[in-house]
């Protein structure tokens, strides 16, 4: 028990030292119990968040409810909720002297709370990541949700009514960077490397739709249309007008070429350069974001203080010995 409560203490002045700004308090964190976590976190410079842990004596939050950061004029507020789902069993002693609010209340009140104070709502959750997208189809005004629990990689993170759905492997496998570039005082964000791939495929198609061939149209077709429809879908999310009949209109076009129909190939090809141009427009000065998965191995550098700390930690507690069995020889016939 005294290695584990060193061992909780260590990583969370690590986190300290690595210059965390909140924690969502998650099922794992109230192993040795809610009066340690309470503890612990007046040790370290940075909120414990949790918005739907109450104690169970005094009905009040257990932890600090939201937190409000101003970064150069942009207001974020962030809040985080644990699901009572996440813990194996009614009788789990990490859940002793602890209220659960329902989740979808309390994030309802929490949106309603920040909205008028805040550009930017982030939720650290504890939910997992299926009960994430329930609450992004659920309730709008949520702009970011970094999820936790499940433990599943998201390379490529949905965006789900309005809400974009970042999740992290476990283990501290990976770290994740999320940029998000501003152009517009919205919050709706393209994916910068899907919107970049369309916009050069969009200007190529506008450079040769006048001469192209079958082959070049369907070459087109094959490496583009995933990206067109998926921006294709977040405009419609966003009510943007968008020439939804591009793809339909380049099929058509390879119908005609393949017809030798050259009236409705001429007029196919004015039509498409047209709506390439339209759709190019709309996705000018457009917010973006970038999202990568890192992978935390050895060629990351260490920081010297939390070296020196894990050192310390492993010279007092060494690890056992693994045992290895002996050998066994086959017996002989």
């Amino acid at each position: 028990m005294k290695k584990i409560t060193e061992q909780a203490i260590l990583i969370a002045e690590s986190m300290d030292l690595m210059g965390y700004t909140a924690i969502g308090v998650g099922d794992d964190d109230l192993t040795l119990g809610k009066e340690f976590l309470l503890n612990l976190s007046k040790k370290v410079n940075f909120p414990f968040l949790s918005s739907n842990l109450l104690d169970e004596a005094t009905g009040k939050p257990l932890f600090q409810t939201s937190l409000v950061l101003d970064h150069k004029g942009l207001r974020i507020g962030i809040f985080s909720l644990l699901s009572p789902d996440t813990f194996q069993n009614q009788s789990d002693l990490r859940k002793k002297g602890i209220l659960f609010q329902p989740p979808l209340q309390v994030a309802q009140a929490m949106v309603k709370e920040l909205q008028p104070k805040t550009d930017l709502i982030v939720l650290l959750s504890h939910l997992g990541y299926p009960k994430d997208v329930q609450l992004a189809q659920t309730l709008p005004g949520i702009h970011l949700m970094i999820g936790s629990h499940t433990g599943v990689n998201l390379a490529n993170p949905p965006i789900i009514n309005k809400s974009l759905l970042l999740q992290m492997g476990s283990k501290g496998l990976y770290g994740g960077r999320l940029h998000l570039v501003f152009h517009k005082n919205d919050f709706l964000f393209f994916n910068s490397h899907e919107k970049s791939a369309l916009e050069t495929g969009l200007n190529q198609l506008k450079a040769r739709i006048s001469f192209s061939n079958v082959t070049e149209m369907e070459s087109w077709l094959r490496i583009n249309q995933s990206s067109y429809f998926r921006i294709l879908n977040l405009a419609r999310l966003y009510q943007i007008p968008f020439p939804e009949e591009l793809i339909q209109n380049i099929r058509n076009l390879i119908t005609s070429l393949k017809a030798k129909d050259s009236e409705k190939e001429r007029a196919l090809r004015i039509k498409i350069k047209e709506e390439a141009e339209e759709i190019l427009k709309q996705l000018r000065g457009r917010n973006e974001f970038t999202h990568h998965l890192v992978a935390l191995g050895d060629q990351i550098k260490d920081h010297p203080e939390i070296q020196k700390r894990i050192e310390a930690f492993r010279a007092k507690y060494p690890e056992p010995e693994k045992f290895t069995p002996p050998r066994l020889e086959a017996p002989r016939l």
